[in-house]
């Protein structure tokens, strides 16, 4: 047990609609070790992003159903499925402990303060120091994630930057206070490709520094392959398929797993030849087929 960052145990997580309950989570069950990278993949609705929120403890609209979510922090194990979420104690833990890089950046950073003022008011709360100090430290988070002139992009909004040099500031200020658990929700998603393999070595770079632990989302497997450690493999709000990613990518078990896994593109693939497709779509969440939520397709 000493290597668990966090341990969540049938989690359930429902969102309420005029039509019934929508089961954003279904009984999820997995654990996050110290130091190490867990991918989660999954088309998207299939809970991935919902699930993320539920530990940070801002899942709204969706509650907390049942399950348990054990968080091994500064202090001890501490029970996040039972903590008020608007409470001291989680705002200790929320960005203090467990911080993070939300799936656009545009849409996540204010647009009426700059980016140094963000990032320093996290500071300020978390490490209750002046704003000066927090200025500097913001700064300097923001040279460490390899922002140009970092000084001068702590002065500018957030629609004065391009869309990778916002995203490193997303990352700098879930970095700003030291989180023993990073998780990064589709980071890369609207990155071209070059910016995107410079955000996951910044990230793989961070976290070895840090010693932190990643939970990583994304739809992308290639991606899972260079980053993850271990990878859960979600559909419909539930966990088809885990397993460490060498044994995930060399014998994968689950047919959604492998229906994935054909729809990667590969340089062996016919030129000429069309890319595989899952056939179907993920049913509706009102109106789940019974037995495994896969097998219509």
């Amino acid at each position: 047990m000493d290597d668990i960052l966090l341990e969540v145990q049938d989690l359930s997580l429902h969102i309420g609609t005029r039509d019934g309950a929508v089961r954003a989570a279904d009984g999820l069950s997995f654990k996050i070790r110290r130091g190490r990278v867990l991918g989660v993949v999954g088309e998207s609705g299939s809970g991935k992003s919902f699930t993320a929120k539920g530990l940070m403890r801002i899942e709204q609209p969706a509650r907390i159903k049942g399950g348990t979510m054990t968080f091994w922090g500064e202090n001890g194990p501490v029970r996040l499925d039972q903590i008020d979420p608007a409470s001291a104690e989680m705002r200790a833990v929320r960005w203090g402990q467990i911080a993070m890089i939300f799936q656009e950046p545009m849409t996540s950073l204010g647009p009426m303060h700059t980016i140094g003022a963000q990032i320093a008011e996290a500071v300020m709360l978390h490490e209750k120091v002046g704003k000066a100090e927090a200025m500097k430290r913001a700064v300097e988070v923001l040279a460490s994630v390899g922002m140009p002139r970092a000084e001068e992009a702590a002065r500018q909004y957030p629609h004065q930057l391009s869309g990778g040099m916002r995203q490193r500031a997303m990352i700098a200020m879930a970095l700003s206070c030291h989180p023993k658990l990073l998780i990064a929700d589709e980071p890369t998603t609207a990155l071209d490709v070059t910016t995107e393999a410079q955000i996951l070595e910044l990230l793989e770079a961070k976290q070895k520094a840090l010693g932190m632990a990643i939970l990583f989302i994304s739809h992308n497997l290639a991606v899972i392959a260079q980053i993850a450690d271990d990878v859960v493999v979600m559909y419909l709000g539930k966990i088809v398929e885990q397993a460490d990613v060498k044994t995930l990518f060399a014998n994968p078990r689950h047919p959604y797993t492998r229906a994935l896994l054909r729809s990667m593109p590969s340089v062996d693939h016919d030129p000429e030849g069309r890319l595989a497709t899952i056939d179907g779509a993920v049913p509706d969440p009102l109106a789940r087929p019974k037995g495994c939520p896969f097998h219509p397709r």
